[in-house]
């Protein structure tokens, strides 16, 4: 059926919305594909959702093709399968908790890992069911601190989640392979710019686990890459530590007096000129920051210190990567008031280690490495602390930034730094929630064996902002045809009734053709029209003005902008042509 403007659910704005601050929240507001509803919720509209479903549809067809078969689970869920494998406290606060009148625990579905192995539990109990694959496309929900740039991080938002139950390890990988080259066809098939990169597993469990990102100066996640074809999200990138340094020979670890040096600009100024006889660098120091920890479900916190070398900064995201699921924070004027023996600006590993506070340490921190470090009081550093001689660090994290130049954990050359928007993510979760629920199958020797699985996500409404963010220009959006709302938006540039008529009248020709036609009947000025019509991001628009007169109709290619005039007899093959291909 025909969709007139003039009677279509839509009104397009002006300016940008107050809280968005990245392109496609932009975008999909003005054109009105989106409206806000609260922070991180949004009502879909008639265009927003028909871009939704093309996506949707791109998605389901590749996890039909691969043999995965798709059920619906309720996203209202009861807190004990949660408490089995111990995420209802590991979640801690983005999970929305509700109780329901009778005072039982509930939870909205943030992602579905334990209903999927309750109903193949329930279903199955034979070898010979496996293997098996499941998936839904559902609402999930996550109480984000932060939830921002519209759809790309929201409280609710859809994804597809699917599963694989396997016999053995071999299995999982197939399974595994399967999935991640059906997840190439559906990013390939959207046209997205990404990359596929080596990631951590957080609280999901598991092992082997990589990320497809959508490349995007607006990401959130940062990723590296390597000249050699090494490529991880920048939390999961692991440092190469130098060989130990034998310890004989090595000169004596000196406390030195140095007033006002709290930082390390201040502290290598201040060496430099104090006659020690060599060149200080902020490589040479060890800069130790104190943090405190909870796990998940206590209310206690523990001091935790880390150590990095000084000319590295602490970045949270890997270091909370690193500790998770524990909760993470740095140390506020009441912790160190507490805490008497912490000297702010002059903490050193020799305090730490006498009250008895966990100390981990960059992986470059190795046996015999020489440092410069707190004397664990005022004004006071040591040179020359040595590790495994002066101080042994409890185990190593990797809580150091990644840089630009450097070296790729594989040798495959120097890493580059860019941004992503995450679009996809693989893992092979082993047996965790399978041991969780006690999933096995009876073997062929009537044996039982434990079914090991794998865990398969896309976020299917974020894939429409990142579609946005990879195609829009000044004007607006430009949809790629395989998730565009309309196939040609047809605008009538004139109010005199031959002008009205002609373009109704192509518009039904062009539906009747198999094309799916937006026609401006609206009665407004056709710089309006045209200024919409940019903006929605049709890929065709056809402009049935003064040229209906001796039979020319303009047609506009969105994405190069340009312009050919078509006969009218012409403009049925012309437009199904370019529509499909």
């Amino acid at each position: 059926m025909l969709t007139r403007m003039s009677s279509l659910f839509l009104r397009t704005l002006r300016d940008d919305p107050a809280d968005a601050e990245v392109p496609s929240h932009k975008l999909l507001v003005r054109a009105g594909y989106v409206r806000r509803v609260a922070p991180g919720i949004y009502t879909w509209l008639p265009l927003g959702l028909k871009v939704l479903r093309a996506v949707e549809q791109i998605v389901r067809e590749e996890m039909d093709a691969i043999g995965a078969q798709e059920i619906q689970l309720p996203a209202l869920l009861p807190r004990e399968p949660y408490e089995a494998t111990g995420r209802w406290t590991e979640y801690g606060p983005n999970l929305f908790r509700l109780k329901d009148r009778k005072g039982g625990d509930y939870l909205l579905g943030p992602t579905h890992e334990e209903l999927f192995t309750q109903v193949v539990k329930g279903e199955y109990a034979s070898y010979k069911d496996y293997p098996v694959v499941l998936y839904q496309i559902q609402n999930k929900y996550r109480d984000e601190a932060r939830p921002r740039a519209g759809i790309l991080r929201g409280r609710e938002f859809l994804m597809k989640d699917s599963y694989s139950f396997d016999l053995t390890d071999e299995g999982l990988s197939e399974s595994y392979a399967a999935h991640r080259a059906a997840y190439v066809k559906i990013f390939e098939r959207l046209g997205l710019e990404y990359v596929v990169v080596a990631a951590t597993s957080g609280a999901m469990g598991g092992s082997a686990s990589e990320e497809f990102l959508a490349v995007a100066p607006t990401g959130e996640d940062t990723f590296v890459q390597s000249p050699g074809g090494y490529a991880a999200n920048v939390e999961a990138v692991t440092t190469t530590a130098p060989p130990a340094i034998p310890l004989d020979g090595l000169p004596e670890a000196q406390a030195h007096h140095t007033p006002n040096t709290p930082t390390i600009e201040t502290l290598v100024a201040f060496l430099n000129g104090a006659g020690l006889g060599r060149t200080f660098t902020a490589a040479d120091t060890l800069k130790n920051v104190l943090l405190k920890t909870r796990a998940p479900g206590a209310t206690e916190w523990t001091l935790l210190g880390v150590g990095v070398p000084g000319d590295r900064e602490v970045d949270m995201k890997r270091l909370e990567a690193a500790l998770e699921p524990a909760e993470v924070a740095l140390l506020d004027e009441a912790d160190f008031a507490k805490n008497a023996f912490l000297v702010k600006g002059y903490i050193g590993p020799v305090s730490l280690a006498a009250n008895g506070v966990r100390y981990l340490v960059d992986p470059r921190v190795v046996t015999g490495s020489a440092w410069v470090t707190g004397a664990d009081k005022p004004d006071h550093h040591v040179v020359d602390l040595v590790a495994g001689r002066d101080f042994t660090p409890d185990g190593t994290i990797e809580a150091a930034d990644v840089r630009e130049g450097d070296p790729a954990p594989d040798g495959s050359g120097p890493l580059s730094t860019a941004r992503g928007i995450e679009i996809g993510h693989v893992f092979q979760l082993g047996r965790k929630y399978a041991d969780a629920f006690a999933l096995d199958a009876l073997g062929p020797d009537s044996r039982p064996v434990r079914i090991t699985m794998g865990s398969y996500g896309i976020g299917v409404s974020r894939l429409v902002a990142v579609i946005a963010e990879q195609n829009h220009d000044d004007s607006g959006l430009l949809w790629p045809a395989a998730v565009t709302p309309y196939d040609v938006h047809v605008v009538v540039a004139g109010k005199n009734e031959e002008i009205t008529t002609g373009g109704a009248a192509l518009a039904a020709e062009l539906e009747a053709a198999g094309l799916r036609v937006l026609l401006d009947d609206r009665k407004a000025s056709p710089g309006v029209k045209f200024a919409d019509a940019e903006l929605i991001g049709v890929p065709t628009i056809v402009v049935a003005g003064r040229g209906l007169a001796t039979g020319v109709i303009e047609v506009k290619d969105r994405r190069s902008g340009e312009r050919v005039e078509v006969a009218l007899a012409d403009a049925v093959a012309h437009l199904t042509g370019r529509a499909t291909g």
